[in-house]
């Protein structure tokens, strides 16, 4: 059986670099860690060499390099569908009927967010609001947060 690959690899690369960089700039720690992450990789260059190069360099390099673990990528995920383009998910969850501010879920809710039917048609909306980015959004879901969305991988599949 072929391995699915992750909703964030299979991503075109210009967004996943968008997506690293966004990462770069809004997170004060994301430079330091990915510069550790490729001196580990080995090539050559130390911490405090990569640390003095352009937020864009770093976020090339370690892609290059495949220095994010799948924890990065969730994170980038969390980045790009939360704060970044939230409108998939407001979708989904305004058509869920869903509490949320600007498409962020209450810590307090607890999952499963919905019934199988409310799910089914939340997901609907998406695909047909968003397209191929819905379906991305969706297929996140299905690969990280199946239990909390029952009846979601009905619609779309894990592969994408």
């Amino acid at each position: 059986m072929a391995k699915i690959p992750s909703p964030f690899k299979s991503l075109s690369a210009d967004r996943r670099s968008w997506l690293v960089q966004q990462a770069l700039v809004r997170h004060k720690g994301a430079k330091a860690l990915y510069a550790q992450r490729i001196a580990a990789k080995g090539g050559g260059f130390r911490v405090a060499t990569l640390l003095s190069w352009p937020a864009d360099r770093i976020g090339k390099e370690a892609l290059r390099l495949g220095a994010l673990t799948a924890q990065d990528e969730l994170e980038l995920l969390q980045l790009l569908y939360v704060d970044l383009e939230p409108q998939y998910q407001i979708t989904f969850l305004d058509t869920i009927g869903v509490t949320h501010e600007n498409g962020v879920i209450p810590d307090e809710l607890e999952p499963p967010y919905g019934e199988r039917d409310a799910v089914v048609r939340g997901a609907e909306a998406v695909l047909a609001a968003h397209g191929d980015e819905g379906r991305h959004y969706l297929r996140t879901l299905v690969v990280y947060n199946l239990p909390a969305w029952p009846g979601l991988d009905s619609v779309v599949s894990a592969e994408g």
